[in-house]
């Protein structure tokens, strides 16, 4: 059985599959049966011996899993190991926006502490008795809200199918996104919806950037009028150079599963699926 992958992975249980082929995604490999990929495009025709695709990621918006389907290339993806880093670095993203924590780590660096201090530029809004709307109660979001309960916040939800998406956005202080992106959810954050919310509300994205309406968002955070906190962005690894220069947005670059411990875990669930599929074992976490 002849391995790929895309890139090589960290974590103990690498070195099970031995020495495999490291080679992008976009290089052609005709007697390739397993791919492994960080949710990464990939072009069925130059895999025509593939039959499974081992995605790093818990998230595969970026394969075609219909194209796969039709094709009879399994997918596999890396669910539950990643949502207490995920959901840690959401808690983060809230408390350094809402917090001013990044302005006041530039302030300490330029010398300026009794500057911020006197102006008052540095005053945030709490997050202890805050309401957080929580759009997504998957495995995420239940442990985002399971957090912030212990900062005794107010928790009001949606999920991707039922609830109201409007009241929630006019309810919260902080709004959460944690739904994967699908034709669903693709836009669901609309300009009108990022309108309701209250003047110095705090948006956090640790989903993905095309849920919500980017360029609607960059015009909010540039009118002052709301706080964010962004891990992921519609057009990665580009950014909007609009918000580079704001102190209102803290900007992360898509890690929301950047810990030793997950990423070491992913892998271990990327390696469970390869060697399920040598055995011809039903896939541990089989997509499509």
């Amino acid at each position: 059985m002849k391995v790929r992958a895309t890139r090589v992975l960290p974590g103990p249980a690498w070195a099970e599959l031995g020495e495999i082929e490291i080679e992008p995604a976009g290089a052609a490999g005709p007697d390739v049966e397993v791919l492994i990929v960080v949710n990464e495009p990939i072009d069925l025709d130059l895999f025509p011996a593939l039959r499974l695709i081992a995605n790093y990621s818990v998230g595969y918006d970026r394969i075609d899993v219909a194209a796969c389907a039709a094709r009879g290339v399994a997918v596999s993806n890396t669910p539950g190991v990643l949502d207490a880093a995920t959901a840690d670095l959401a808690l983060a993203l809230m408390l350094a926006a809402r917090r001013r924590l990044v302005t006041g780590d530039r302030f300490i660096r330029a010398g300026r502490w009794n500057v911020g201090w006197a102006e008052h530029t540095l005053e945030g809004r709490e997050v202890t008795g805050a309401t957080l709307g929580i759009i997504g109660l998957g495995r995420i979001g239940a442990a985002v809200a399971q957090r912030a309960r212990g900062f005794d916040m107010t928790i009001v939800t949606v999920r991707r199918s039922d609830g109201d998406l409007d009241a929630l956005m006019r309810a919260a202080d902080i709004v959460s996104v944690h739904v994967p992106l699908s034709e669903e959810t693709r836009g669901l954050i609309t300009r009108e919806r990022l309108a309701l919310l209250r003047d110095g509300a705090t948006f956090v994205n640790t989903a993905r950037g095309a849920i919500v309406d980017e360029d609607a968002l960059v015009d909010e955070l540039v009118s002052g009028r709301i706080t964010a906190g962004l891990d992921v962005f519609a057009h990665e690894p580009q950014v909007p150079t609009a918000l580079l220069g704001l102190d209102n947005v803290v900007l992360t670059p898509h890690i929301g599963s950047a810990t030793a411990e997950t990423r070491s875990a992913m892998t271990r669930v990327v390696v469970d699926n390869v060697l399920a599929f040598a055995r011809g074992a039903p896939l541990p976490n089989r997509v499509v």
